[in-house]
This record gives C-alpha cells, structure tokens and sequence, in this order.
C-alpha cells in the first residue's frame, strides 16, 4: 500500500512540474511573439524616417596625408556607396617639399594650359572607367593652396565628361583656406551636371567633429533617383539621423545597455 501512495505522490509531482513547464513556455512564447511584433513595427518606422531611396553612388578620392580617407571612412559609415581611390604614378613625390614648389609647379602648370592633357600630372589606372552605373558621384578632395589638388584634377580632366547628366557633390578638405577655389576649379573640370547641393568644408578645426557634420549635410543633397538604394538621412526633427541607438519604444538612448535596440533603421543587439 505504502508503495502504491508513493507512486500515486510521484505522479502527481510529474503531473504539476509539466504544468509548470507548459506555463513557463506559454510566457515565454508570448513574450518573444509581442517582442517582435515591437521590433518589426518599430523597425518599420525607422526606417521610414531615416533612409531614402535613391539612385547607384560612386565616392571618389584622393588622399595625400589621409584626411580625405578618414572622411571618406566618415562617409560611407552613413551612406551605401562604391568607393574608389585616386592614386598618382609617382608614389614618392613629396609635394610640399622645398617650401610648396614641387606642388605649386604642378598647380601653376595646369593653369597654363588647363585643356592640355600633358599638364597634368600622371595618375595610376583607376579601377572604375565606366560611370554609366552610376547617378550619384561625391567627389572628396585635399585642397592645395586654394585650388584643387593637381592628382584630383587629373581624374577630373579624364573623367569628368562621364559624369554628365549626373548629380555630383563635393568635400573639400584644407588646413584653414576657404574652398572656393577647389568649387572653380570642380565646375571648371565637370560640366553638364546637376549639383546636389553646396560643398562641404572640413577644416583642421572640425575634422574631428567630420561624421556630425556630414551627417547634417547628407539630407541638404538632392540625390537622383533609382532602382538601387542607397541609405541616408531624411531631415526628420524626430530622428538625430543614422548612428543614433533608440530604444523598441522609439527613445533616443545615449548610453545604451545590453538589449535590443534600433539603429540605423535596424534592430541590433548590444
């Protein structure tokens, strides 16, 4: 008999751990379903107020002390783009050597004879000849005493009559100069396009603060349409931009902890 009321207490204890169980895995579906649901509508949203659609984007740019590189690394952090780097031939041309004149020559020559191939200097194949894919093209470049600097202005000098048609931007990069030289010489060498807003200026004095300030610039740019997307900002007083982490809720969170959250229009686990 003693056995038999064992048996019966033991299946009763069976009996109420598979109810817990049940239970426990009934909250906790219900939990993960109510989360997604959370994360896929604010995901939705999201996106809707940070990305826009927009046409095929090559950057483009030359860099000699790697200012132009660390922007263009600031760049492409916010927006889907091909990326590709100008280089010279001469790998070991020390432009500003003997106060500036190694470059100044180079400056001086091209505006001797601006429609003359031969003044420019020579730059090594690039990986891109055919801009036909693209509608969007940044060009970020080093300025080189208030011009253009000459390697830039060589892809220009080629290519630049491919990018008719086109919607093109720039970023200029200089130590303290304004850039309206580099703006001249850029209209000058790329002609027949459509501007897709005013250039950006990087300095010595912001470079640091480089990511913010493209970030406030990308939504002033009229990018042309098309059928391959792009992400960038959308002037939303709501949203800070790409970057910023949200909470499900759609709280901006500077410090955020271990959990689920939204950034850049995704849902991303930290």
């Amino acid at each position: 008999m003693k056995i038999l009321i064992k048996r019966e207490q033991s299946k009763r204890v069976c009996f109420a751990e598979s109810e817990k169980s049940r239970t426990k895995f009934k909250q906790i579906a219900l939990i993960l379903m109510s989360l997604l649901m959370v994360c896929c509508t604010k995901d939705d949203e999201a996106k809707a107020t940070t990305v826009q659609e927009t046409g095929k984007t090559l950057v483009v740019y030359y860099s000699y002390t790697n200012n132009c590189h660390e922007i263009v690394t600031s760049l492409t952090s916010q927006i889907q783009a091909d990326v590709m780097r100008i280089e010279p031939a001469d790998k070991m041309q020390k432009y500003e050597a003997n106060n500036y004149a190694i470059g100044t020559a180079l400056l001086n020559a091209i505006k001797a004879a601006p429609n003359d191939a031969a003044s420019y200097p020579t730059i090594d194949p690039v990986s891109i000849t055919d801009l036909s894919q693209y509608q969007n093209i940044i060009i970020v470049t080093p300025l080189w005493w208030s011009q253009m600097a000459a390697i830039m202005q060589t892809y220009l000098f080629n290519y630049g009559a491919q990018m008719a048609g086109k919607h093109v931007a720039l970023i200029v990069s200089s130590h303290s100069s304004g850039i309206s030289g580099v703006v001249a010489d850029a209209e000058r060498l790329v002609n027949n396009v459509t501007w897709m807003g005013d250039a950006l200026w990087i300095n010595a004095s912001n470079h640091g603060n480089r990511a913010s300030l493209i970030q406030d610039w990308l939504p002033s740019l009229n990018f042309a349409n098309g059928t391959t997307a792009i992400k960038s900002l959308t002037p939303d007083p709501s949203r800070r931009g790409e970057g910023s982490i949200y909470t499900l809720s759609g709280q901006l969170i500077d410090n955020p902890t271990h959990g689920i959250y939204i950034k850049n229009g995704k849902k991303v686990i930290l």
